[in-house]
């Protein structure tokens, strides 16, 4: 009789062994599954929700088909306790176990709104944008520049929530000048700032928090800018006519403000190499006009034949070398095409059109050159 009651209690063990090991590999299954989400959503966390009321939620609108197994399933990754404020973009079919990673990882939220402060060649810019859940994207919903408009409604109320992310635009050519005097007009950041040196400064997007230090935002773009020049000049192209980084530095400056156009970066290069290879002149417009605003704006006219007959540092046309310091901070597109040019025989170039998009026509004889000129001048005659 004990012995039948043994071996009943044991085929009742395995059997229960069985159902929870099917249970437990259903459960897995159902937290790693595609999720019934048909549309990305926002999901808000504020601080001090609990994973069980954060499963309530994603259950009540449809993110999830099982809370206790979202909670379980948190729990057994041990991550129920790292848990993070803030908003969450939680996309299509993510999977429970998708979602937990999203909302536990930290950083900076995925979803909710951002201020981006534009900081161009010509003027700073105020950027209000905000996620579409449908889509996944930023949308523009205010622009404005705070030198010439009023705050709008839609930048003001984005400031008091605690979401909000913030980030700094640099554009490729824009001066240091530029950079230090639109970092001073951002009340969000803090602490007096040096102007850095010329070419310093990496054009790319920054991240900050209100109450960053200016110093601390310009640290991050310097050591950015060493970095990129540093592995582009590490892998430069042999024979080029610089005999350190901050050479190349200049000459990416000057292709910088030479061309926007990325598919020309590389036969604009290759024009001033062979320029300095034969021993000529640069003669490039940009660098006079450095030498005369020193970055501190756009000079807003053209050249005067008297500054471009001006023995300056910065006068091209009469200098027969690179200038002593960059005229701009270059991006790594331009930094690249510095340290490895295209191959050519071209030693000119002149714009297609009035629009600097359309690129530049390129010439190997002063011949040749002159005929792209003199159409040049006829479209401005023509405008």
């Amino acid at each position: 009789m004990w012995r039948s009651l043994a071996s009943n209690a044991m085929t009742f063990l395995v059997v229960v062994v069985f159902v929870l090991a099917g249970v437990l590999l259903w459960g897995q299954n159902q937290y790693s599954a595609q999720g019934p989400l048909a549309q990305a959503i926002c999901v808000e966390v504020p601080r001090g929700t609990s994973m069980r009321k954060l499963s309530q939620t994603l259950e009540e609108r449809g993110a999830i088909s099982n809370g206790s197994i979202f909670r379980l399933g948190a729990d057994y990754t041990k991550k129920t306790q790292a848990l993070k404020a803030g908003s969450y973009l939680v996309k299509p079919n993510a999977s429970m176990a998708e979602i937990t990673d999203v909302v536990t990882r930290g950083g900076a939220s995925t979803c909710g709104t951002e201020v981006v402060y534009r900081i161009g060649v010509t003027r700073a810019s105020v950027q209000v944008r905000e996620i579409n859940p449908a889509t996944g994207r930023y949308e523009e919903m205010a622009a404005f520049n705070p030198a010439e408009d009023d705050d709008p409604a839609a930048y003001t109320a984005v400031l008091e929530k605690a979401d909000t992310r913030y980030r700094i635009a640099l554009a490729e050519g824009v001066t240091s000048w530029q950079i230090v005097n639109a970092l001073n007009g951002i009340d969000l950041l803090e602490g007096s700032v040096e102007q850095p040196a010329e070419g310093a400064l990496a054009p790319d997007s920054y991240e900050f928090s209100p109450g960053d230090s200016r110093d601390s935002v310009i640290s991050r773009m310097v050591d950015a800018q060493k970095l990129i020049l540093a592995q582009a000049w590490e892998g430069r192209a042999s024979g080029l006519p610089y005999e350190t980084p901050e050479e190349a530095l200049v000459m990416a400056s000057i292709v910088e403000k030479e061309t926007g156009g990325d598919g020309e970066r590389g036969l604009v290069a290759s024009v001033f190499v062979n320029r300095l290879e034969k021993g000529m002149r640069l003669q490039t417009d940009p660098t006079v006009i450095y030498g005369i605003t020193k970055g501190e704006g756009t000079l807003g006219r053209g050249l005067r034949q008297s500054e471009l007959r001006k023995a300056t540092a910065y006068n091209t046309y009469v200098i027969p070398a690179l200038p002593p310091t960059p005229i701009a901070n270059p991006g790594r597109a331009s930094i690249e095409a510095a340290l490895n040019p295209e191959q050519s025989d071209f030693i000119f170039f002149v714009a297609k059109s009035l629009d600097p998009r359309d690129g530049h026509n390129f010439a190997v004889t002063l011949d040749e050159h002159n005929r792209n000129v003199a159409a040049y001048r006829a479209l401005e005659r023509a405008n």
